[in-house]
């Protein structure tokens, strides 16, 4: 890959209140956008078909604007990445309006697609009002993208209304349908989180889900800047992931599967395989900004990538958006649910010591509300022993105990309000209430932490009955389970943060309804979840399979672990 150790970027298609995030591989120069005109003429050539396949994004919102998406790629599953793109830039023309029917111009302007990043499209947009609903599309020649939905944040001295948002996590495309992202979509909230492992590395039927696959994954297992543009090209064809996207600004985080399994930092899950993987991390890094609607100060710089970061919704909420893999230790003692030593060692940290300083002074800072961590891996201690050994995952928050409890001291030292842990990774729904001292059961609540289950991943799933699990059992401070597919719709206001939790009976066919399971709150200034709402066990799926106690604790360990 040439320039994997380029450390600038070039900012061109500018206009009024507007910047496109471009980066470029010689130059850190702005350069001048073209007009209309000349764009509709540069993209009349070369172009046969409508190279808006992969849809439309926006993310990472203030109360000034927000970012716009789209990348070029009038035939997405090309082998080589480059979505049948000629190898030359092309103008595109954007537009954003202040209704749905696309009438009321507020800001337009032209940004360059370039072949070095995928013919992707990042639009900075700002000089919005704040706290209101606008809608964006691309045009390239003849063809006009779909139009997104996209909001700006509350003035920071604002409440504004209550804020609906949706969190998901882990979306394998062989193992299910989308449904899941459909529904989320018809749900209308303000802000989406994704949390991690929003597509994964596998080549076909590698990683088979119980049952078999559904769909196939096109490529090798991505290794390279081409087989991951083409896995996230596949991604984005999706219809459901398309409509959830169009429907309201993202903010998003990786975890493992964008890159390799397990990995930490510059270690791979093969250690074998070290020698070429900060390539391939640069190159997953890459495609993965290319491909999501992130601002320009997370444009990676060859083998790093800055994607911790802060975005504030009004006076209501801080969110915290965490990378627990690029800084991480590795894991202890081998990966997997072990007791290990190395679990407690102060020295140790699963998201590298400068960005817990980040974190920590955050916390000292923050006015808002509400404090919501968003992040990728079990925060609350899962201990999977009944005995005195500590049997936990090695690869969440339980392998790296010191640097969890230095958080949540630091978020209690600091008078946060309602810290908030949201959490992905595990392919299952959980509540818990969070403590200081697991080990103290007794102790004060301190924090909660909202766990989403999988879009697909794992495939169907099965109803249970939340309280059965053993592991609640052994965790008391853990208060519901659920290992069906879905995702959570939270609603967050003054007095409280209402959480769903959203499953789908099927992903092995498309077009499953949705239903709430569980409904948990969280009060203002009263740590902990509290069950307000349980949907009765569902006969018909819990006939499917006999589910024991014994059973649940494999099936939580093997799927957590035992992924190739």
């Amino acid at each position: 890959m040439p320039g994997l150790d380029r450390r600038s970027f070039l900012v061109t298609g500018l206009a009024a209140g507007a910047v496109a995030a471009i980066p470029a591989a010689a130059s850190a120069a702005p350069t001048p956008a073209p007009t209309p005109e000349a764009a509709g003429e540069l993209a009349s050539r070369g172009l046969r078909s409508d190279p808006f396949t992969l849809g439309v994004a926006s993310g990472d919102p203030d109360h000034t604007g927000f970012v716009i998406w789209t990348r070029l790629a009038p035939q997405p599953l090309a082998e080589d990445g480059l979505g049948g793109m000629p190898q030359r830039a092309f103008a595109v023309q954007w537009q954003v309006y202040a209704d749905e029917r696309c009438r009321r111009v507020v800001r337009a302007g032209v940004a360059e697609a370039s072949p070095e990043w995928g013919h992707s499209v990042h639009v900075e947009v700002d000089h919005l009002e704040p706290g209101r609903e606008y809608w964006y599309r691309f045009r390239v020649g003849p063809y006009v993208s779909p139009a997104g939905r996209a909001l700006t944040a509350p003035h920071p001295l604002s409440f504004g209304g209550p804020l609906t948002m949706a969190f998901v996590s882990c979306a394998q495309y062989e193992h299910g349908y989308f449904t899941s992202y459909r529904r989320l979509a018809e749900d209308h909230p303000d802000l989406v989180l994704h949390l991690g492992d929003y597509q994964y590395e596998y080549t076909k039927n590698t990683y088979v889900a119980a049952g078999g696959n559904v769909r196939d994954h096109e490529g090798p297992e991505t290794t390279t800047l081409a087989n991951y543009r083409q896995r996230h090209a596949q991604y984005k064809t999706d219809p459901d992931l398309q409509a959830a996207h169009a429907g309201a600004p993202w903010l998003v985080v990786f975890d493992d599967h964008e890159v390799d399994n397990n990995w930490a930092d510059e270690m791979p899950e093969h250690p074998e395989e070290q020698p070429t993987f900060l390539e391939r991390r640069a190159a997953a890094f890459r495609a993965y900004y290319e491909n999501m609607p992130l601002r320009r100060n997370s444009v990676p710089r060859g083998v790093d990538m800055r994607l911790y970061r802060r975005v504030r919704w009004g006076a209501m909420a801080n969110f915290h958006m965490l990378d627990t893999r690029q800084f991480r230790d590795d894991q202890g003692c081998g990966d997997g649910y072990k007791d290990c030593p190395e679990a407690v060692d102060p020295a140790r940290s699963i998201m590298g010591f400068e960005q817990e300083a980040w974190l920590l002074d955050g916390f000292r800072r923050s006015r808002a509300r509400w404090d919501v961590i968003g992040q990728q891996v079990f925060f609350a201690q899962r201990d999977n022993n009944a005995g005195p050994a500590k049997i936990t995952s090695q690869d969440a928050w339980d392998g790296y105990v010191a640097s969890r409890r230095r958080v949540t001291q630091g978020w209690i030292d600091a008078g946060v309000r309602n810290p908030v842990v949201l959490t992905g990774d595990v392919h299952a729904h959980w509540a818990s209430d969070l403590k200081l001292d697991y080990d103290d059961p007794t102790g004060p609540t301190v924090g909660s932490e909202l766990v989403t289950t999988s879009i697909s991943t794992t495939g169907d799933g099965a109803d249970s009955d939340p309280a059965a699990h053993p592991f609640l059992k052994i965790n008391p401070h853990l208060k519901f389970y659920n290992n069906q597919r879905g995702y959570v719709l939270t609603k967050i206001d003054r007095d409280a943060l209402t959480a769903d939790f959203k499953v789908v009976p099927v992903v092995s066919a498309p077009g499953s309804e949705v239903r709430t399971r569980a409904t948990f709150v969280i009060e203002d200034r009263v740590p902990g979840v509290q069950q307000t709402y349980l949907r009765p066990l569902d006969p018909s799926i819990a006939a499917r399979r006999e589910i024991t106690a014994e059973d649940m604790v494999e099936e939580t360990v093997r799927q957590e672990t035992e992924r190739p």
